[in-house]
């Protein structure tokens, strides 16, 4: 199941990125967005008490635990049923801990020459972070004309709006946060990801 959960990302193409300090708001908003059909999302693990919403939510989807920086967080992750890590930076001790435990490892990166050695390193999946910075879905084109091999997933307050833009570009899955469920009831969230699943489907 492990390794399908990064094709299933990719099949769905819409990557939910969670980031609350409190785990009860985490589950809510995670589970308003399976019930509008998420399979896979992160948790970003600000706050060691967020394990507590990986293992739980890790019931009901796939979780990716997300903001890894560290071995000891990457072990955290892992034992609280996290069947993906995920880093804003690309390490190889993270590299070599997601080899040993056979958990998916989607590294971020932000320059050409980084996302190549992410891919070397047999990356799955590479983040492109922070992507608005960065150039937007131009910044994409760029870096797939060289390297078209490249499975990128552009992150960094991209808006639900803005994820055919990335696509069409050549994006393999677009990381979304904020604007999924900033300000908006847990019965919006769910329509929020009902509607842009169907729109990618369409």
């Amino acid at each position: 199941m492990n390794k399908n959960l990064i094709e299933i990302i990719k099949e769905e193409k819409i990557y939910p990125i969670l980031r609350c300090k409190d785990p009860q708001v985490a589950v809510d908003t995670a589970k308003a967005l399976i019930d509008g059909g998420i399979k896979v999302l992160e948790i970003n693990a600000e706050h060691p008490s967020v394990y507590n919403a990986v293992r739980e939510i890790s019931n009901y989807a796939g979780v990716c635990a997300g903001g890894i920086i560290t071995s000891m967080q990457a072990q955290a992750a892992i034992e609280a049923g996290a069947k993906i890590i995920s880093s804003p930076i690309f390490h190889m001790n993270l590299a070599k801990i997601s080899k040993n435990s056979q958990i998916p490892y989607i590294a971020g990166t932000s320059t050409a020459n980084e996302a190549y050695s992410a891919w070397k390193a047999r990356i799955p999946l590479i983040k492109i972070f922070p992507i608005t910075a960065m150039g937007g879905a131009m910044y994409i084109e760029d870096l797939l004309r060289p390297m078209p091999f490249l499975q990128i997933m552009p992150i960094g307050n991209v808006k639900l709006d803005e994820v055919k833009d990335y696509i069409n570009a050549g994006a393999a899955a677009v990381g979304v946060g904020r604007d999924f469920y900033d300000g908006y009831s847990y019965s919006e969230i769910t329509k929020r990801a009902q509607k842009i699943i169907s729109e990618l489907k369409g």
